[in-house]
C-alpha cells in the first residue's frame, strides 16, 4: 500500500497533532504545523528544550516544512508549552494548518511575490473559519512566490502568481500568463482549470476553495468521495469544485488531463510522510544546499538536513546562526532543509562555517543531496530493517550524489516516497530489494 491508497478507507484522518499525538512504536509523536515553514529562533530554542526535556531528543522536519517530536513523556506538558511559545494559535484548527510556502519568499532571481504575508493572512482565515475545523489534517494549501518550486508538490490549492519573465522552471499555467501582473491561478490538485482571481482576493478564494471540498464531500457521490482527505481523491474533483467557485467552463483540456495516469491528481500527493527530491532540472536547483543571491543584494543559505532528523543542539545550532546574522528569518522547506534568509555576505559565510559544523549539509555535491527514507526500526513496528541507520552506512559509501534520487524503505508502504523519478530501495526480509524508476 502507498500513501496514495485510499479505496475502501472507512477510518477518519488520525493526522498527529501537538494535540492529538500518535502512538508510534518508540512513544508518542507529537507533529507541530508551521505555515510556510516559519519560525523564530526563540520558537526553535523552546522546540529544542521540549525535544530534550519531554522527548527523545530529536526534532524531526517534515515535507510539509512541519516539525516532529518523538517518544514525548509528556504530551500534555509538550502542547503547553508550544502554545506559550505561538506556534498553538488554535486548538481547534491545529491539525488544518498545512500550508507550505516558497521557502525564498521572492528574493530569488525568479520569484515575483512575497508570500510570507500571504501565509500569514491565510493562517488568520482559516483558523477564523469554525467549520474549517473539520478539514482532514492532510489538506494543503501552497503559495508559490514565482519559482515553481510549490507547483511539483501538487497540493490541493496552489496559488501560483502571473508570470513576469521567462524562467525555466516556473513553467507557469496557461491562466496565470493570460492574467496580468496582479492576477494569480488557483491549482487543485495541480491542476489548471482556468480559476484565475486578483491577487488581493486570492486567500479568500483559496478558503472557497477548502469549503467547496468539504461541500462535495458531503455532499458523497460515493463512498469514496465521502472518505476523501484531498481533492484528488473526489472523482474529478479539480474540476467540480472549479465549478462550485465559478468557472463557467472548465477549459477541454483539463478533462483530458485529469484521465492521464501522470496527472497530479492521480498521483501520490505530499503529505508529513512524503519527501519531494529537487527537480532534476538545472534551471530548479533552488533546493539544493548552499548560498543564493537575493536580488537585494544580500543572501540565503540552503542546508540539508540529513534524513530530516536535527538533535535539539542542531536546532539550537540554527537558531543561534540565524541570531547571529542579525537575527534573520529562518524558514523550514518541504525538501527537509534549512533556510536563513537575508543575511549579508560576511554573515552567509560564517553562517556555512557554523552549520556546517553542527552537521548540517551546506555542500550542493554532499551524498546526502536527494537522499530520502522512512522512519524504519525502532520508531516503527512495521519496519524490516533499521532503515536510517542503513542509509548512513551507505551514504558514507559516497563521495557525490546519486544520479538519480534514491528513497529507503522499510517495507512495502514505503511511507516517505517522493514524487517524480526515485531509485526505491525496499527492505524485505532477505535484504534491500532495488527497484528502478
Amino acid at each position: 500500500m502507498s500513501i496514495a491508497d485510499f479505496s475502501g478507507r472507512v477510518r477518519p484522518d488520525a493526522c498527529p497533532g501537538a494535540l492529538q499525538v500518535h502512538d508510534a512504536a518508540d512513544g508518542p509523536l507529537a507533529r507541530v504545523r508551521l505555515p510556510g515553514g516559519a519560525i523564530s529562533g526563540g520558537q526553535l530554542r523552546e522546540l529544542a528544550a521540549c525535544a530534550a526535556e519531554l522527548g527523545s531528543g530529536v526534532v524531526e522536519l517534515t515535507s510539509r516544512a512541519n516539525v516532529q517530536v518523538r517518544g514525548l513523556r509528556a504530551p500534555a506538558a509538550f502542547a503547553e508549552r508550544i502554545a506559550a511559545t505561538g506556534l498553538l494559535p488554535s486548538a481547534a484548527h491545529e491539525r488544518v494548518r498545512n500550508i507550505v510556502a516558497s521557502p525564498l519568499g521572492g528574493r530569488g532571481p525568479s520569484g515575483l511575490v512575497d508570500t510570507q504575508p500571504l501565509v500569514e493572512a491565510l493562517d488568520l482565515a482559516l483558523c477564523a473559519r469554525a467549520r474549517l475545523a473539520g478539514l482532514p489534517g492532510r489538506f494543503l494549501f501552497a503559495l508559490d512566490d514565482g519559482t515553481g518550486d510549490m507547483r511539483q508538490l501538487a497540493a490541493d490549492v496552489t496559488l501560483v502568481p502571473s508570470a513576469a519573465g521567462g524562467d525555466a522552471c516556473a513553467t507557469l499555467p496557461h491562466s496565470a500568463v493570460a492574467g496580468g501582473d496582479a492576477s494569480a491561478t488557483l491549482l487543485l490538485a495541480g491542476v489548471d482549470t482556468g480559476l484565475v482571481v486578483p491577487r488581493d482576493a486570492a486567500v479568500g478564494q483559496m478558503i472557497a476553495a477548502a469549503e467547496a471540498f468539504l461541500d462535495e464531500r458531503e455532499r458523497g457521490l460515493s463512498d469514496r468521495d465521502r472518505g476523501a482527505w484531498r481533492i484528488a481523491e473526489l472523482a474529478d474533483g479539480p474540476a467540480r469544485i472549479a465549478t462550485d467557485l465559478g468557472v463557467a467552463d472548465v477549459p477541454a483540456q483539463v478533462a483530458a488531463h485529469l484521465g492521464s495516469a501522470d496527472s497530479p491528481a492521480h498521483a501520490g500527493v505530499a503529505d508529513d510522510r512524503a519527501t519531494t527530491a529537487p527537480d532534476d532540472s538545472p534551471a530548479c536547483s533552488a533546493h539544493r544546499p548552499g548560498p543564493v543571491d537575493q536580488r537585494d543584494g544580500r543572501v540565503a543559505l540552503e542546508a540539508v538536513v540529513p534524513l530530516g532528523r536535527l538533535s535539539a543542539a542542531q536546532v539550537r545550532a540554527v537558531a543561534d546562526t540565524a541570531d547571529d546574522g542579525g537575527a534573520v528569518p529562518v524558514r523550514l522547506t518541504p525538501w527537509r532543509t534549512v533556510v536563513l534568509l537575508d543575511l549579508s555576505p560576511a554573515a552567509a559565510e560564517r553562517a556555512v562555517r557554523q552549520l556546517s559544523a553542527a552537521g548540517l549539509v551546506t555542500d550542493p555535491v554532499s551524498p546526502w543531496v536527494g537522499v530520502s527514507a522512512c522512519t524504519g526500526r525502532p520508531g516503527c513496528a512495521k519496519s524490516l530493517a533499521d532503515v536510517q541507520e542503513d542509509v548512513r552506512r551507505w551514504v558514507a559509501t559516497l563521495d557525490a550524489p546519486a544520479a538519480t534520487p534514491v528513497h529507503w524503505a522499510g517495507c512495502e508502504r514505503r511511507c516517505g516516497l517522493p514524487r517524480g523519478r526515485v531509485v526505491q530501495m525496499v527492505a524485505t526480509a532477505d535484504g534491500y530489494e532495488e527497484r528502478l524508476p
